[in-house]
């Protein structure tokens, strides 16, 4: 898991601050398709929590 997080740091690195797509930066990690959907499905389900914080403010 914690291989995961910091795959998504550098993916974030990657997409915001160089443009690439989500894809693009998976590809420039070297991160195999399964790798890529795990980190993906980690990153969605970590923005759907970020909304039901912000619900609760």
């Amino acid at each position: 898991m914690a291989e995961q997080e910091n795959y998504r740091v550098a993916i974030d690195i990657l997409t915001c601050h160089l443009g690439m797509s989500f894809d693009e930066a998976c590809s420039e990690l070297g991160l195999a398709a399964d790798d890529a959907s795990a980190v993906r499905q980690m990153a969605e389900i970590q923005q759907s929590l970020m909304g039901v914080r912000g619900d609760q403010k």
